[in-house]
């Protein structure tokens, strides 16, 4: 098999503009109402939204390549690095290098692309690493750069990336076209256009030993924020880690042509639905904020104790509702002192029943995330 570097018209990508059109004009409306909708928020509410989104976001990338990172030490991480209050939690070493990577495309999504940043980029990651010859720099070994699965005695080769004497040139080519396809540059790009295509391009040249994945997924962030002219919240790694086979299927399958339609149709379905969640959490914390204010002083301490567990939750709510049992669970109350509870709850309009007797189960009376998932 040819892979999509070793064609002659490599990197000259193929695409129809018309066919994500709708996409980019849909994320530039999205974009406002986020906009607008952060302006509901105050700033310590704001602050640890953006807390919640870039941990979500450093947690999902991890998971995405099948390492598991602690939230709650990446959020403590991040609010150190952007200068927020923090418990002082410790993260290991590879929580630590990750929320710095994040914090850092945040705070300077507007700086241009340049080796440096991806060689600060790549320490960071590689972060308390022993067994990566070559931290904070392109690869240089001689062995073929593959993505494989299966036993050891017959691989199944996914991708198989440029020899690493070619990735310097490599990577000056793709840089200059990063910066050059930037909106205030020569030839600019629409959002997700560009997205996608750095993606592509990124994870076709694999310039370095390991965290590729990662890497890929910040500069992506990086293009989607500098189309916006402001940091982005979208929830792009948590939006592909829950679409992550057909994610790998999608870069498999653009790595074998320069013809992209397929792959920019796909990533574009991802950015939109990503954009959802993000608008979906705004709103949410929203409404938290506002029936939080209206129960004050008309709930018990019980009642306020299971409403703030359930916020905890998020949008997605509890796995299958939330239930009498659990309800007693967060609170100690007896059977009959949870019913009251759960039953003066949804006449003051702060949760919703569904089902009977032992089949009933509680949610928010807020906003919670669509059922949607993108092109597979």
């Amino acid at each position: 098999m040819r892979w999509n570097w070793q064609l002659p018209d490599w990197p000259d990508f193929r695409f129809d503009a018309d066919r994500i059109r709708a996409s980019e004009e849909q994320f530039l409306k999205g974009s406002g109402v986020v906009i607008g909708a952060l302006h509901h928020l105050d700033a310590d509410a704001r602050d640890g939204l953006t807390i919640e989104l870039i941990s979500q976001e450093v947690v999902d990338s991890s998971a995405i390549e099948g390492e598991i990172l602690d939230r709650a030490s990446v959020q403590s991480s991040l609010a150190r690095h952007l200068g927020f209050a923090t418990d002082q939690r410790r993260a290991n070493a590879a929580e630590a290098g990750a929320a710095e990577l994040m914090a850092d495309v945040y705070r300077n999504h507007a700086a241009p692309l340049d080796d440096r940043n991806l060689f600060a980029w790549h320490a960071m990651l590689m972060n308390g690493r022993r067994d990566i010859a070559d931290v904070g720099r392109y690869r240089s070994h001689e062995d073929a750069m593959q993505i494989v699965s299966g036993a050891l005695h017959a691989p199944r080769v996914h991708f198989e990336a440029p020899p690493s004497d070619t990735v310097p040139a490599e990577m000056s080519r793709f840089i200059a076209w990063f910066n050059d396809s930037a909106p205030s540059s020569p030839n600019p790009l629409p959002a997700i256009t560009r997205a996608a295509i750095s993606h592509l391009w990124f994870e076709s040249i694999h310039p370095f030993e390991d965290g590729n994945g990662r890497i890929g997924r910040a500069i992506a962030e990086k293009a989607l924020a500098q189309n916006l002219a402001a940091p982005t919240l979208t929830a792009l790694a948590e939006t592909i880690h829950r679409h992550r086979k057909a994610y790998y299927a999608a870069l498999q399958l653009g790595s074998q042509s320069n013809d992209i339609d397929a792959w920019l149709t796909w990533f574009a379905d991802i950015v939109i639905e990503a954009q959802a969640r993000t608008i979906t959490r705004i709103r949410f914390l929203i409404d938290k904020t506002r029936l939080l204010d209206r129960l004050r002083g008309q709930i018990n301490e019980r009642q306020e104790k299971a409403l703030l567990r359930l916020f905890r939750e998020g949008p997605d709510g509890f796995a299958g509702g939330l239930s009498a049992g659990n309800y007693r669970t967060i609170t100690d109350a007896s059977l009959a002192t949870a019913t009251r509870d759960l039953n003066d709850l949804i006449d003051k309009g702060a949760l919703i029943r569904t089902g009977e007797r032992r089949y009933a189960r509680y949610r928010l009376a807020v906003v919670m995330v669509a059922d949607k998932s993108a092109s597979e």
